[in-house]
């Protein structure tokens, strides 16, 4: 059996589904830009979008999508504290009403729970986001989800950043594009 220089085999290496088969990928990425145009619509900030991005990506375990949203939500304006306690958010006082349902939802449709408690999750949600927000939130959650998957069965790598001379990180090339929610 022949071996990479990473020490796994050569059948064992992924295929980037997104890069093999182009075209599903590229609806894909037309779906999240309407999905995107739902929430704008719907009146979410791009702060609470990045918020359920992160969050949904945390659960899944997608490098990849977290290092694209961490960095766009620290660019709109989200703050290291609260993206340092986000997998906590339920035992801070950081989030507000509205985040708080959002991110309620979006767990409740990443880990799909019992039916009694994604009822409970969708009622808790209900208080605080209007029918047109708790749709995009729920389309978010679900676009996220997709991409979370696309990442992880290709097997997408983040790649270390090298520091600047005044501390600021400094991209390298990525291995894939991505354009999520």
């Amino acid at each position: 059996m022949s071996r990479t220089s990473g020490g796994v085999s050569d059948d064992a290496a992924r295929v980037l589904i997104d890069k093999q088969s182009p075209q599903p990928y590229r609806a894909h990425v037309q779906a999240v830009s309407r999905v995107r145009r739902t929430a704008r619509e719907a009146g979410l900030d791009r702060t609470l979008i990045e918020l359920v991005n992160i969050r949904v990506s945390q659960l899944n375990g997608c490098a990849a999508c977290l290092h694209v949203h961490v960095r766009t939500a620290l660019a709109t304006g989200e703050t290291p504290q609260r993206l340092a306690v986000l997998p906590a958010w339920r035992d801070t006082t950081l989030f507000t009403d509205k985040e708080r349902a959002a991110l309620t939802l979006a767990e409740s449709i990443t880990t799909l729970p019992d039916a009694r408690t994604q009822d409970q999750d969708y009622a808790d949600a209900r208080k605080h986001l209007t029918p047109d927000e708790l749709s995009a939130v729920a389309w978010v959650a679900i676009a996220i989800n997709a991409f979370n998957r696309i990442s992880i069965v290709s097997g997408h790598t983040v790649h270390a950043e090298a520091q600047s001379s005044v501390g600021t990180l400094q991209p390298q090339p990525a291995s894939s594009t991505e354009r999520s929610p």
